[in-house]
């Protein structure tokens, strides 16, 4: 009888136990954290992670179109430390775009695993472009790989060239044969806000960024795997396969609102405005080519107009101030609101209103300029001398400067209406400065220069990695910019991958640079 109390008991105590793990099983998961979503839900992440360098950021300041003149706020500095290996984790949210797009009845070409490949090859080539080698096939495996192989520079761009040509064909597809009775949510692109799920125009993105990769890798045309001459004369010569950007409003571009306020808006006028100005690098070439630009972006510097008594309307009263300068020349040189000797961006332009101008990602000014360079290498046939007026009218127009015939620019300052006339061809294009030299070197660095223009405070990282590839412009250097007076080539790797990932990390080191410094002044592949 004793015997069988003991059983009895301890058969409910096992009840009990496997009552209380089933109980502890059930409230492990988090009933409020969805384990599954549409597709849609996690492209808006991806897409929003796009946007990531945003205008007026510390990019642009290392693009050297402004400066901050006030250390509380930030620098000019370019003492780089470890990159920012964030990119990792929307690589994860792509694939859980495409497992979720195919759990709801996506086929095996969708329009998001076609995105899935652009979105790879944007992401990646953002990051090698930054430090050079990097975990691409053993990356973003989580816990079944946790120190990934790094692929070389030279791997990473074969496969975002490869990416890009599926991406457009998975497009093509999509756009040719949609399947009209399928209307599930794996099957049909929802919740994009920059093309408003039209595929059309994210294969034009999709191919013109390609071609802005195959610039990038301008050093290496005579690679033969990468064919990057070859490619680019494909694409161009083909516009019925690969079409491309065409005009303004098929810009890859993030607009801003009242919610996604623009960064600089009416809620901190009063705290930062004066505490950045204008870079000599981008407002003094403007004013070296009498370029109504200036007016719209800066405002004149205070000390013109009060003490040299200037117009606002003299171009002569924009004035930047070079990143070299310290920091503390600077903001001495600023300290006076009534007589600061910089110009400060533009109050009526980027203060305002919440939504100052869109965020330029991907620009058709930009697929001129490359147009144009290309022309201008001798990669393809054409009229160099018409991409690369197209490219300036493009830039102009972005800020609402007439250029199709003659105009008037304006500028506001303090209350008062200043009118600035203006005619494209027979004023500003017929300037030495500016008229196009022909395909030579000369022509070229005319290219350059007004692309580094349009990229103004959009496009990301493109006017840096431009420069470091041509030279053009001449990056000012100095206190100001740290780094021993030399403009950085590269990141460091984060210390996550020296700490974690040691041997992959070493073994890149040795492969790029001939020994274990992680050197942000080392040249990666794509610069050698």
């Amino acid at each position: 009888m004793k015997s069988f109390k003991i059983l009895a008991l301890a058969a409910l105590a096992g009840l009990a136990l496997s009552s209380c793990n089933k109980k502890f099983d059930e409230y492990y998961v988090n009933t409020n954290k969805p384990a599954q979503v549409p597709p849609s839900l996690v492209l808006g992440g991806v897409l929003g992670d796009i946007n990531k360098d945003q205008p007026w950021s510390i990019v642009m300041r290392w693009n050297q179109f402004d400066c901050c003149n006030y250390n509380y706020y930030g620098d000019q500095r370019y003492d780089w430390g470890g990159a920012d290996f964030s990119t990792y984790f929307s690589l994860t949210n792509i694939q859980q775009m495409e497992k979720e797009a195919s759990r709801l009845g996506g086929k095996d070409v969708n329009p998001y695993t076609a995105l899935g490949k652009f979105f790879r090859a944007f992401f990646y080539y953002r990051m090698t472009c930054l430090v050079g080698d990097l975990p691409m096939k053993e990356a973003a495996k989580g816990e079944n790989n946790l120190a990934p192989v790094y692929d070389s520079q030279k791997q990473v761009f074969i496969q975002i060239l490869q990416w890009l040509e599926d991406a457009n064909t998975q497009l093509a597809q999509q756009i040719a044969n949609p399947d009209k009775g399928n209307t599930g949510e794996g099957q049909v692109l929802k919740g994009d806000f920059y093309y408003g799920n039209d595929l059309t125009q994210w294969q034009r993105a999709v191919n013109s960024f390609r071609l802005r990769v195959l610039v990038t890798l301008s050093a290496k045309t005579d690679d033969a795997e990468l064919k990057v001459v070859q490619q680019f004369k494909d694409i161009t010569g083909n516009p019925a396969k690969y079409p491309l950007i065409s005009g303004m409003d098929q810009n890859l571009q993030f607009i801003y609102n009242n919610i996604n306020k623009y960064p600089s808006n009416p809620d901190n006028l009063g705290f930062d405005a004066t505490r950045y100005n204008m870079s000599a690098t981008y407002l003094n070439t403007l004013v070296s080519l009498n370029d109504p630009r200036a007016y719209i972006t800066a405002e004149p510097a205070t000390k013109q107009i009060n003490k040299l008594a200037k117009l606002p309307s003299d171009i002569t009263a924009y004035v930047g101030a070079s990143p070299g300068e310290s920091q503390e020349d600077m903001s001495s040189r600023m300290a006076n609101v009534d007589t600061a000797e910089y110009s400060v961006r533009s109050r009526s332009r980027y203060y305002s209103s919440y939504a100052a101008e869109p965020g330029v990602i991907l620009g058709y000014p930009e697929l001129c300029f490359n147009m144009a360079e290309a022309i201008n290498r001798g990669w393809i046939t054409g009229d160099a001398e018409s991409w690369y007026k197209k490219g300036i009218s493009a830039s102009m127009s972005f800020y609402g400067i007439p250029v199709a015939a003659p105009g008037i620019v304006t500028k506001t300052y303090k209350g008062v209406r200043y009118e600035i006339s203006f005619s494209f061809e027979t004023g500003y294009y017929q300037q030495p400065t500016i008229k196009y030299k022909g395909n030579d070197a000369a022509g070229l660095k005319q290219i350059l220069t007004q692309k580094y223009l349009a990229f103004f405070e959009n496009s990301g990282w493109q006017a840096y990695i431009n420069w470091r590839r041509t030279g053009v412009p001449a990056f000012a250097v100095g206190a100001g910019t740290g780094n021993s007076g030399i403009i950085p080539k590269r990141f460091k790797y984060p210390d996550s991958e020296r700490a974690s990932n040691t041997v992959n990390w070493t073994a890149s080191l040795k492969s790029q640079f001939g020994g274990t410094t992680d050197d942000i002044n080392g040249d990666m592949w794509l610069v050698k």
